[in-house]
């Protein structure tokens, strides 16, 4: 049997396209679905509280004196995970893929063996109970958010 050139390129277009799948790359899991985000209530404040994107981790450094137990942390206007507690000093590592949107969608992880491109981390905010107001965190852009950004401007 002999193989050609395109023969060899068509066997490996349909390999990596079933390695690959055919979906949109949405992660769902309607059994994770939380609340929507409250678009009614105001940010009350921002505290000196940083987080940062470190691979498939969101890192919040609370650099405060306060204590926050049983919080939502919000991200972007859309995911949710439930927090136990941030306590005054504490650096907080949480896994970007373990935040849920109302209609059980994930944001996209970073890391090494990402498929897509990692979901930015821009807007941040917890709040610690369901009608409180939001509270908002200090998002720090990744070294490849700024370089993209220098280079957009030219600067």
């Amino acid at each position: 049997m002999r193989f050609t050139a395109h023969s060899i390129f068509a066997a490996a277009t349909i390999i990596v396209a079933s390695l690959s799948g055919c979906g949109t790359g949405v992660r769902t899991d309607p059994a994770k679905a939380t609340r929507p985000y409250p678009f009614e209530l105001a940010q009350g404040s921002v505290l000196e509280v940083q987080v940062l994107n470190v691979d498939e981790y969101m890192v919040i450094v609370n650099a405060t004196l306060h204590e926050f137990t049983e919080v939502d942390v919000w991200l972007n206007q859309r995911y949710l995970q439930h927090v136990a507690r941030i306590g005054p000093g504490e650096t907080l590592q949480l896994e970007v893929a373990e935040f849920w949107d109302h209609r059980g969608e994930a944001p996209f992880p970073g890391g090494i063996f990402r498929r897509f491109q990692p979901t930015p981390i821009r807007l941040v905010q917890i709040q610690t109970a369901a009608k409180d107001p939001l509270i908002g965190l200090v998002a720090i852009p990744t070294e490849r958010e700024l370089e993209r950004a220098r280079l957009a401007t030219g600067n």
